[in-house]
């Protein structure tokens, strides 16, 4: 298991790559959802990801950050997700 930090680190080097800043990053026990995204720029991410393998964290951390730039689903979003999706497990 990784540290808070150690996720956190992870987040803010995605977060350059993307081209965003979040404007806080909180890791907690999350019911529903793997993470969120406010319009505030506050990334909320489920602490049960610092088990998942690289991958499976790179996806959810992206969909958040792509969220500061785009805060809907809409086909832009969709496109640039799969854009970093494929560069990072390619």
């Amino acid at each position: 298991m990784m540290t808070h930090e150690e996720f956190k680190n992870e987040v803010m080097t995605l977060a350059e790559e993307v081209g965003v800043k979040p404007h806080a990053i909180h890791i907690r026990s999350m019911k529903r959802k793997w993470a969120s995204c406010s319009s505030k720029g506050r990334l909320t991410f489920d602490e049960i990801l610092l088990d998942e393998p690289k991958e499976k964290r790179d996806e959810v951390i992206l969909h958040e950050l792509l969220h500061l730039k785009y805060p809907n689903h809409g086909k832009m979003f969709t496109t640039l997700l799969k854009t970093y999706v494929e560069k990072m497990n390619g």
